[in-house]
């Protein structure tokens, strides 16, 4: 198994400290308040191993899984590395590589192209036959002679979002026109000695006849790092989409080497994020929105507080906006941990119910599973050996006396 420079590695300290901002879940109905506790209650399953089922060194578990039934009614999913494959399978739980690439980067040296390495991190289909995704954009400056006035990868990463297109079930992705959903105001020449721009979007949910996804942040002048949200009512428009300001969805960021860039524009970042959203699904029975993402103990829970432990939690909301207090989950090691000693980390979680009602699971009933990459560490480093994991979960709707 070839070893890899892993997306997010122990380098996630280095975001989370730049980031400004326990535990029962609760939502408001009326005057009564609900609460949702996510638990795990099942045994661990492995859906993918790289040492048995990979085609190449690049098949790791390395992105939140990404999944919708196509026109087939077979269930195809993302979230693997930047040689995107597709996982096929007739459920969630039996997905089978497809070795074919349908979506790469070249490499290119050039900021400007777009097209050095990207990973699809959400996708949405009206039909199962036209797949709209979001693509993570690394441009990897270290990596191209003159680019970067440092040699490290996090002191030169600049990350946008791409907008792509797929017109045959996601057996080719194509970028669409504009490329670029979003970026950061600044160029990759500027402001190198750290991470810039925004990175890894959730799934994309659809509420109120509009598509919404969360996206990571590292921040600049003028703009807090966090998680903003991003809204846009045609999704077949990528030039559409627009970021919560704290009134409305009016800021947009434009790719910055293409002409002149609108007025400073931000984003009002949410809590309790710290860093990038897993997730998110609608409750059946309650109408409320599940968060699922990670946190590392000690980080700002954005109510004031601190989170007590590392590991994977859930928040709610109505309208997606506004969110509750958080709830551990499940208390793990993860990618924002320090890794030497730690044996393996999770990351990525995804709460994904097989019994969707919704071609693009986004939905959830009172049982679900959560997904996760497991990532094998010798001493202080990360390995290729990463597993794609599922756990069941059972999620309680419990009225507060």
């Amino acid at each position: 198994m070839k070893r890899i420079s892993p997306l997010h590695a122990s380098d996630w300290r280095a975001i989370l400290a730049a980031f400004g901002f326990g535990c029962l879940a609760s939502i408001q109905a009326g005057a009564q308040e609900q609460r949702l506790i996510v638990t795990p209650v099942g045994p661990e399953q492995v859906i993918f191993d790289p040492r048995t089922d990979a085609c190449d060194g690049h098949d790791v578990p390395d992105a939140p899984l990404r999944a919708y039934r196509d026109a087939a009614g077979d269930v195809v999913a993302f979230g693997l590395h930047f040689e995107n494959r597709r996982l096929i399978g007739k459920t969630p739980l039996a997905l089978k590589i497809d070795c074919r690439v349908v979506f790469r980067g070249t490499g290119n040296a050039n900021p400007a192209a777009y097209d050095d390495r990207s990973w699809i991190t959400a996708t949405w289909t009206p039909d199962g036959r036209t797949i709209h995704a979001l693509a993570h954009h690394e441009f990897q400056a270290n990596t191209h002679k003159g680019r970067c006035a440092f040699p490290d990868y996090m002191k030169c990463w600049w990350n946008s979002i791409l907008a792509l297109e797929s017109r045959d079930t996601g057996a080719r992705f194509a970028k669409m026109a504009p490329a670029v959903m979003a970026a950061s105001p600044q160029p990759s020449e500027a402001g190198q000695g750290r991470h810039r721009g925004f990175f890894n979007p959730s799934n994309i949910i659809e509420h109120k006849g509009a598509h919404h996804v969360l996206i990571g942040t590292t921040g600049w002048d003028g703009q807090t790092a966090g998680v903003c949200l991003f809204q846009n009512a045609a999704i077949t428009n990528p030039a559409a989409w627009r970021a919560f300001d704290g009134k409305g969805f009016a800021a947009r960021f434009p790719d910055p080497y293409a002409g002149k860039p609108p007025a400073a524009q931000a984003c009002k970042t949410i809590a309790p994020f710290p860093a990038p959203v897993g997730s998110i699904t609608r409750h059946r029975a309650s109408g409320a929105f599940v968060a699922l993402y990670q946190a590392q103990a000690g980080s700002p829970d954005g109510f004031g507080g601190t989170y007590a432990a590392s590991g994977f939690y859930s928040a709610t909301s109505r309208d997606l906006v506004r969110w509750s207090a958080p709830t551990l989950v499940m208390e793990t090691r993860t990618l924002y941990d320090n890794a030497c000693g730690a044996g393996i980390l999770r990351s990525y979680p995804v709460l994904l119910d097989p019994a969707a009602t919704t071609r693009n699971f986004e939905d959830t009933g009172d049982e679900a599973m959560l997904y996760f990459s497991q990532m094998r560490i010798e001493g202080c480093n990360h390995t290729g050996d990463r597993k794609l994991i599922a756990r069941k979960l059972r999620i309680s709707l419990i009225h507060a006396q």
